[in-house]
């Protein structure tokens, strides 16, 4: 893993500022600490920051061509390259390295822009053709590896992280109001937008060319649904269960140490399982994070206890530490740095926390992300799903009696679920992660339009759902949160928070032919009465503790509705509802007083929305107006098992 950058000047005289370049690069550093390196040439400038996984001595980057013709950097893995370079030698390829950097750089000699149609990986890389004074960027088909760009009045620019492209005298710092808007509602921020007005991200599953002629977006691969296709179950279970084996040895390939992040939950135990029976009795590292003594609950403390079971049941060599309060409110300048725009989802900083631990450890992590989004894990699958039965039930009352009938309904609850149910799939899905509803936006922002938040979300969702129409209720759920949720918020906070420590996270889950096939499983193999993710369970079945098994979907718990009422209560007064609060900007004060009131009062658990809020003030401060600074973190107290 590593971190990229580049320049290229509209003006072919304009030559690329070298110190620009490397500001550029070196805000990069955590991402890459054990190399750099620059091409500069005219108004073209590339940088590249490495961590060394494979070819240890060889893999420096830029990389070169055998003519000298293009040029790389690349940040990723390519698990498949040693078939790639063997096929490209036969074809009269030289190579210089074993990395797979120069795989991908001899595909693009061989096939142009459709190498990335060959690649098995994450990954985003840029390509200097300079014959053509061509530039593609790409991006990999789940957006596991980030990639950023700008294409000012000057200049276009990339990179892996939105601070670099701070850098450039040219990128405003203004807030995306509509960004913000949907970041809201969401508590994330949907690609392509940044919070940032003119800095956006490269879709997965896209390139981008750059020459001349301008920028062209376009996108090589979507998840397929084929059409329906009978099979016997058990044809079903094998392929399932030799495509996550070939996966997991696919990342098993590493010149480092490996381990695995272990939350004792299915995925991870399953990420665990296999990569023992590939290593034949080898010792796994494994780590699981949770909280100080007084600060665990019920939930976080089983996550410690099923994550021992599972380490003991494959003689994993476990590590645990805690995290305090004091220490989780003191990391949210450091946090929010690393993440360049604001993601209001708490278990960043845990996982931050973990990955600084298994740093100590290993260089390249397993991890169980994605298993949700393929296989239907999230509980409000389920829930959507009993709707379409009320909707059924409600199909012989005539439209105009039915929301006068939601209202002879007891309890607010229970009609807000009736009301749901007479909407389509479309207008009542909005994701897994909720932050503000509609009505409480409308009264919270200051210059909130009646109906405009709707709209914003509807544009968002609806051409995911439109493009996977006659598919199953489930699958058009799981196509939209692997579009949106997947690469926003799962995989943005995997990259951040373990790059942030040189570590590099590996998600079996997410290879892209594993992810094809469970696209065309039939839903009942996904949800059924018997639970969530049914065909990893059978998979599982005589392979994990029948404890781990039977649990249902927990989630990440951060005990952040306790921490807001008392260690954290002055953080956020001084942050939210004093005079200098940027909240104050965009926001009703009143609105804002009231619902941090509601929650220290414990009327309602307003800690979703209170987080959000937080996480955007920090982000404000730190990057609009400059007046806090990261590296205030102390290191957290850890307690190693």
């Amino acid at each position: 893993m590593c971190g990229i950058s580049g320049i290229v000047n509209f003006n072919s005289d304009d030559r690329v500022d070298a110190h620009l370049l490397r500001r550029m690069t070196d805000s990069l550093a955590h991402r890459g600490p054990d190399d750099k390196g620059y091409f500069l040439e005219d108004n073209v400038g590339l940088g590249h920051r490495r961590l060394s996984i494979i070819d240890l001595s060889g893999g420096s980057q830029p990389i070169y061509n055998e003519d000298g013709s293009a040029v790389i950097v690349f940040n990723g893995e390519i698990y498949n390259y040693a078939e790639l370079t063997s096929e490209l030698v036969a074809q009269g390829h030289t190579f210089r390295s074993r990395s797979d950097t120069e795989a991908i750089l001899h595909s693009y000699e061989q096939y142009g822009s459709q190498c990335v149609q060959r690649l098995r990986g994450m990954f985003a890389f840029a390509v200097w053709d300079r014959p053509q004074k061509r530039l593609l960027l790409a991006r990999d088909r789940l957006g596991i590896k980030p990639l950023y760009f700008h294409v000012g009045r000057d200049c276009f620019a990339f990179a892996s992280e939105i601070k670099a492209l701070l850098e450039l005298p040219g990128v405003p710092r203004e807030l995306d109001r509509e960004a913000f808007d949907l970041y809201l509602s969401l508590r994330y921020v949907p690609g392509p937008r940044t919070m940032f007005q003119e800095i956006f991200k490269l879709q997965p599953g896209h390139i981008l060319v750059f020459e001349k002629n301008g920028v062209r977006i376009q996108k090589y691969w979507d998840v397929p649904y084929p059409p329906s296709r009978r099979r016997a179950y058990s044809d079903y279970l094998e392929e399932f269960e030799h495509l996550l084996e070939e996966s997991v040895r696919l990342r098993l390939i590493a010149e480092v140490p490996l381990g695995v992040f272990l939350s004792g939950g299915l995925d991870s135990s399953a990420i665990l399982a296999v990569m023992s029976k590939l290593t034949r009795g080898e010792r796994i590292k494994t780590f699981s994070v949770g909280y100080e003594e007084g600060n665990a609950g019920e939930e976080e403390s089983s996550e410690f206890h099923y994550a021992t079971m599972a380490a003991k049941t494959f003689g994993a060599e476990h590590h645990e530490f805690r995290v305090s309060a004091r220490e989780f409110g003191d990391f949210i300048p450091d946090l929010v740095w690393h993440l360049d725009e604001p993601l209001a989802d708490p278990s960043c900083i845990p996982l931050y926390f973990i990955s600084k631990l298994a740093r100590k450890y290993i260089t390249v992590v397993l991890s169980g992300e994605g298993a949700d989004e393929i296989l239907g894990g999230y509980g409000i699958y389920g829930k959507m799903l009993a709707l379409e039965s009320v909707q059924r039930l409600l199909a012989p009352i005539p439209a105009w009696f039915a929301p006068g009938l939601a209202h002879l309904i007891p309890g607010e609850a229970r009609r807000s679920r009736m009301r749901m149910a007479g909407l389509p799939l479309e207008a009542r899905y909005r994701g897994v992660s909720r932050g503000f509803r509609p009505e409480m936006k409308t009264r919270l922002l200051r210059d909130c339009q009646p109906g405009a938040t709707d709209a914003r979300l509807n544009e968002l969702f609806h051409p995911y759902f439109q493009q996977v129409k006659s598919c199953s209720s489930l699958d058009q759920m799981l196509y939209a949160d692997t579009k949106i949720w997947l690469p926003d918020d799962i995989l943005l906070k995997a990259d951040k928070m373990t790059m942030a420590n040189a570590l590099e996270l590996r998600v079996p889950f997410l290879d892209h032919k594993l992810v094809e096939f469970c696209a065309g499983l039939p839903p009942k193999l996904k949800l059924n009465g018997q639970g969530s993710k049914f065909l990893l369970r059978q998979a599982m079945s005589e392979v994990l503790p029948r404890p781990i098994l039977q649990r249902p979907k927990q989630g990440f718990p951060v005990p952040t509705e306790g921490w807001l009422r008392k260690p954290l209560k002055e953080l956020t007064h001084d942050m939210l509802l004093s005079r200098s609060s940027a909240c104050r900007l965009y926001l009703r004060p009143e609105v804002l007083e009231e619902i941090v009131s509601e929650h220290e009062r414990g009327l309602m658990n307003r800690d979703q929305e209170i987080w959000t809020l937080l996480v955007f003030e920090y982000w404000h401060r730190l990057f609009l107006e400059r007046q806090v600074h990261p590296g205030s973190s102390r290191e957290p107290a850890m307690e190693v098992a």
